[in-house]
């Protein structure tokens, strides 16, 4: 658990650093986006579409998935 923790905290603060160092040289988000052709609004339309598509693929697959799972896990003998 502790790993995890850490490796989120190096990835802001790695992110943080370079987003500084973009901010000093005046490119923005924005700036990016328009380089390769995208705009913010392209980019809220295709994750909205991403979470539309995984959301109803997520519920279905764990309607299968933690009944199974849950028989497995009562099922094992004890531990210790």
């Amino acid at each position: 658990m502790w790993r995890l923790i850490l490796t989120v905290m190096k990835i802001l603060l790695a992110s943080l650093f370079v987003g500084a160092a973009l901010s000093a040289l005046d490119i923005s988000a924005a700036d990016l986006l328009a380089e390769v052709g995208m705009t913010p609004e392209r980019v809220l339309q295709l994750l909205t579409d991403g979470l539309t598509w995984a959301v109803p693929n997520i519920v279905l697959g764990s309607m299968v998935i933690v009944p199974v799972w849950l028989v497995i896990f009562l099922f094992r003998p004890p531990r210790g």
